[in-house]
């Protein structure tokens, strides 16, 4: 009977070889497996644990997890991966299948009680005849606080650390959805800083963010922890608060408001006092969604800017109405201006001795195909608010000096300016280019500015007052005797020119009071050799009035209405008899 095979043993494995999971080979392989085996674990310079399956005991740690964490080997020992953690989550073998385990991230505490975020990558094995877990251990503390910091500035001002637009409609959307079932209401309150660009004009960008950080400051003192507070832009803040039961809730607030931000801020030794303006919407009345009560908010602001500013208004629906009128009014500008659909009519200024003309004011007017002729004191606010007064301006400065240069040599053409054409900073060469593009004589341009601009007193607004001059355009000043008035304007710049207001013209032969304004301007433009022309002339007994005082020029309906430059020629030619029979 033949013998049964004989069976050959395995040789033992060795620790080494179950923690690899590898077969037995000979004895000089293994002995080199072994050492490539430490220098893998020992030498590598990523931290590596090997724990229990068990019981979580560490069974060894290398060189890399000694120093990373700050225990001794001998520490390590008496420790489980369990207490290493700053809480106790799922392990990372817990529930998972097969040999290799994708990344967890795990928080463990150094020896000296720091946190470090890790990124747990595991593997199980089997170390010294039990099953264990090997643990490679990625770092990823500074990863995540970067991460954080960018979350953090992604819905944060990075100037006063308030919550942004995007967190803030976060928040109202909870405390809107919380709110809806109750018979409680939410108030938004959008407060806007009055005359904060004084500020920054005055003393600086750097007082200006200590400025907005110790609003930020103060806002943040007076307001409960379930309201919210946010930054929109450079100089408003918008709160929410949440639990209110009646408007008198949201006016009681917006009064402490304005209370808290009006006391002096001391600031590297300046005492700055600062106003605001809060515009305020409730839900759900105002409305029931983030974006439209921010909205709301935001009209009734302009409306107590508008109205008194350092106070608070609630919103109203006609505001909107209004506001869309006004949007309507700047898309339709801006496509006329495109369009170049805005024409200047002209507006003789006559001389009162003779009756002759001697010049004529161009003034911007708009055909609208739908609505006809849109009056000025419609659109030319909307102009300045948003910046499209310059494109204005421009546009009617070379139309004046391209039609005025075909009328006759002695009539002048006047053109308005707007203050905020000063502040781009090319008016000069504007000028120049409407000059040299129509062929007009410097001497036939007149420039009217308001006393408004003079109230900047800005070197560069003297500057280009001064260096128009030198062309040989002359300076009027428009609307004297009004807003601001100030014989010191006088004395800042030489004009050429005092318009007195029509406010002043009107029924000025019934009015002694009048009078006297009238003949001490006319005596003061006497005295300083300027021309005075009186503005809104509409009688006779006026015309009778301003040149018994002695004004030389005057402009109104009494002489004509503003023209179009077809009609300017026919005009002129008619002036001699048509302005004597005026002014006789």
């Amino acid at each position: 009977m033949p013998k049964k095979p004989t069976k050959t043993r395995k040789p033992k494995q060795t620790a080494i070889v179950r923690f690899l999971g590898r077969p037995a080979k000979p004895a000089a392989k293994l002995k080199r497996r072994e050492a490539s085996f430490r220098l893998l674990f020992d030498s590598n310079p990523i931290p590596m644990i090997v724990c229990a399956a068990r019981d979580e005991r560490v069974l060894a740690v290398n060189d890399a997890a000694i120093q990373h964490y700050g225990y001794s080997r001998s520490e390590f020992e008496k420790l489980t991966i369990r207490s290493l953690q700053a809480f106790d989550p799922e392990l990372p073998w817990t529930g998972d299948s097969g040999d290799e385990r994708a990344a967890r991230t795990w928080k463990h505490v150094r020896a000296d009680g720091a946190l470090i975020d890790l990124a747990i990558y595991s593997r199980q094995l089997v170390y010294g005849d039990q099953p264990a877990i090997l643990l490679a251990l990625m770092d990823i503390t500074e990863r995540k606080r970067a991460e954080a910091q960018m979350t953090f500035m992604a819905q944060h001002d990075g100037l006063t650390g308030l919550p942004n637009r995007n967190l803030l409609r976060q928040k109202m959307d909870d405390i809107l959805l919380r709110t809806r079932r109750s018979a409680e209401q939410v108030a938004v309150l959008v407060l806007g800083l009055d005359h904060f660009k004084a500020v920054n004009d005055t003393l600086g960008h750097g007082i200006g963010d200590k400025l907005l950080r110790g609003v930020a400051k103060r806002l943040r003192s007076i307001l409960r922890e379930g309201d919210a507070l946010a930054r929109l832009n450079s100089d408003e803040f918008v709160i929410v608060q949440s639990g209110a039961t009646r408007p008198e809730d949201a006016a009681f607030l917006a009064r402490r408001l304005l209370d808290v931000i009006a006391d002096p801020y001391l600031l590297d030794g300046h005492s700055v006092v600062i106003g605001a303006s809060i515009g305020i919407a409730m839900s759900p009345g105002d409305g029931d969604e983030s974006e439209k009560l921010l909205k709301n908010a935001d009209l009734a602001l302009s409306r107590a800017k508008n109205d008194s500013r350092g106070t608070f208004s609630f919103f109203e629906a006609g505001m909107d109405a209004r506001a869309q009128a006004r949007r309507k009014i700047e898309t339709e500008l801006r496509e006329a201006v495109q369009s170049d659909v805005l024409r200047p009519y002209y507006q003789p200024l006559v001389d009162l001795s003779s009756g002759r003309i001697t010049g004529f004011e161009a003034l911007v007017r708009w055909p609208h195909p739908e609505r006809g002729m849109i009056s000025p004191a419609e659109f030319i606010p909307v102009a300045e608010e948003t910046g499209l007064i310059n494109a204005v301006g421009g546009l009617m400065l070379r139309r004046a000096c391209m039609d005025a240069v075909q009328w006759p040599d002695d009539i002048r053409v006047a053109v308005n300016l707007s203050p905020l054409q000063f502040r781009v900073g090319n008016l000069l060469c504007l000028v120049m280019d409407a000059l040299n593009q129509s062929g007009l004589s410097a001497k036939r341009l007149e420039l009217e500015i308001t006393e408004t601009l003079l109230l900047e007193k800005s070197s560069e607004v003297l500057a280009t007052l001064h260096a128009l001059r030198a062309l040989g355009v002359r300076i009027s000043m428009d609307d004297f005797g009004t807003g601001y008035s100030s014989l010191s304007y006088l004395r800042s710049f030489p004009f050429d020119k005092i318009k007195i207001d029509q406010s002043f013209v009107r029924d000025l032969a019934a009015n002694p009071d009048a009078q006297a304004i009238v003949r001490s301007i006319i005596s003061l433009g006497k005295g300083l050799g300027v021309t005075i022309t009186a503005e809104g002339v509409e009688t006779e007994a006026e015309v009778n009035c301003l040149r018994n005082e002695g004004c030389q020029e005057g402009q109104g309906f009494l002489f004509s209405r503003a023209r179009p430059n077809a009609e300017i020629m026919s005009l002129l030619k008619a002036q001699r008899g048509y302005g004597a029979a005026l002014v006789a």
